[in-house]
């Protein structure tokens, strides 16, 4: 059956049709939030013989070896994604699981690089609107405890950021705003899978201020609708509503967004509240609008999984257009790429920044041999430690393993003409998702998904820090 939760899973996720006379509300506990890689039955030619040897010996040629994933210590192994990267303003980079210690480290790491090397200013990370709000404030201003925020921020299927390696991320964040007050560095959350009360509050609190003759007619679109649960409980029951509710709902979301939009402040520090108070009003709108499609309908699952890639890019294009940053994007390889690994993922928030950035966004992809990783149990929910076991003959992984360096990084676009043609093609990869086990079989052509891989042998489990 369609799981109601659906919208909110972190990476390619798993939709199954609906049983005959299945109800759409199915328990949290029958949650399917991944898209892992299953076992792929490959032909053992398919990974022997000259034509691969030559492919290994251009990747072994090409690839640029990394020193190490940890963030502190020396980055001088990373002035060669630096020239990769050049004066791109947008930079995706992905995760092949969404529980994987050494992805997270190494993203700490390479914004690390970004920031003190390239002028990097933001960090985007797949995470609600509201719950980046929350963590900006705390990065450069130091409001609020961080452990709170992650434990009330980081619930449902988000609840697998509660790790200690983005809880380090951040405090590095804060305490480099802390030397640099001038010149700080922003967080922000560009999904769309909830909106906290404090957006209402400070779309509410704006109209009261500069807007009053609205202020009544804000206040009756909006009765109702801010949380007055825990952001899952929250996200959970709304996805339990009947959908003539749910579009009634983003009907009014709607209309409050368009008031506000419609209006022309005067004063150049009220153009900059009012063009906050918008996108407030715009990422409300966005959680209801997503939650608005038909989830007993594939096709309507499908629309509404395009629909959150298109918001997730609009709301770092927005970032971008207006803070001026340049900005490091956190999400899994499935929506940081063009190509996607998935039918169910029509257009993924890499093709959508593409569209809009054009040479300004490069997408760096991940890839591992082995490892561990953190995932929701599919049938339970319980997120746990997971291993898999060296990749399949024939995989994409397993083939750029037999390069000389374990972990290095490869330039996809200016590789020799034997590794990019083999990158052209199709063939089985790890996909791992939020969740565990999943059968689903993934394969994508690497050098049509993204610009640049980042290749690690072994990965270890992340520390989740929350209650499953």
């Amino acid at each position: 059956m369609i799981v109601p939760s659906v919208l909110l899973s972190l990476g390619a996720v798993a939709v199954a049709p609906p049983a005959v006379g299945a109800s759409a509300h199915a328990s949290p506990r029958a949650m399917s939030l991944s898209a892992p890689m299953p076992t792929p039955v490959l032909r053992a030619s398919a990974a022997s013989g000259g034509h691969v040897e030559s492919v290994v010996a251009a990747v072994e040629h090409s690839a640029h070896p990394l020193k190490s994933t940890e963030p502190q210590g020396g980055l001088r192994d990373l002035d060669a994604l630096g020239r990769m990267v050049a004066d791109a303003d947008v930079v995706g980079l992905g995760e092949a699981t969404h529980g994987s210690r050494d992805f997270f480290r190494m993203k700490h790491r390479v914004f690390r690089y970004l920031v003190e090397k390239k002028g990097f200013r933001s960090f985007s990370l797949e995470l609600p609107w509201s719950s980046g709000v929350r963590i900006d404030d705390y990065v450069l201003h130091g409001k609020g405890d961080l452990k709170d925020i992650a434990r009330e921020e980081f619930q449902g299927a988000y609840r697998i950021w509660n790790n200690q390696d983005y809880i380090d991320l951040i405090e590095w964040m804060r305490a480099y705003d802390a030397r640099h007050p001038h010149d700080p560095v922003r967080f922000l959350g560009d999904d769309m899978g909830y909106a906290g009360p404090e957006l209402y509050q400070r779309v509410s609190g704006y109209v009261a201020d500069s807007l009053p003759s609205l202020s009544e007619r804000v206040a009756e679109l909006y009765r109702g609708l801010p949380p007055t649960t825990d952001a899952g409980t929250y996200y959970t029951e709304y996805l339990q509503l009947p959908l003539t509710e749910r579009e009634e709902r983003a009907a009014r979301t709607r209309e409050v967004y368009e008031l506000l939009r419609k209006q022309r402040p005067r004063t150049a520090a009220d153009r900059r509240k009012h063009l906050w108070a918008v996108q407030h009003a715009r990422a409300i709108h966005q959680m209801a609008e997503g939650f608005s499609f038909d989830i007993t309908d594939d096709a309507q699952v499908a629309a509404m999984m395009k629909y959150r890639d298109r918001t997730m890019a609009e709301n770092v294009a927005w970032w971008h257009r207006y803070s001026g940053d340049r900005i490091l994007l956190s999400a899994h390889n499935t929506h940081v790429s063009y190509d996607s690994f998935d039918v169910r993922y029509p257009k993924t928030q890499g093709a959508f920044l593409r569209d809009t950035l054009g040479k300004d966004y490069v997408s760096i992809g991940f890839s591992f041999y082995k490892g561990a990783f953190k995932a929701f149990g599919t049938d339970d929910d319980v997120i746990r430690t997971y291993r898999v076991d060296a990749a399949k003959p024939g995989s994409n992984e397993e083939v750029l393993d037999r390069a000389r360096q374990d972990d290095y990084i490869l330039d996809l676009r200016t590789a020799p003409a034997a590794a990019r043609t083999w990158l052209a093609t199709s063939r089985a990869t790890w996909n791992i998702g939020a969740g565990w086990p999943d059968p689903t079989e993934y394969r994508t052509a690497l050098g049509k998904a993204h610009d640049i891989l980042i290749h690690l042998h072994d990965v270890e489990a992340t520390t989740y820090l929350g209650n499953s």
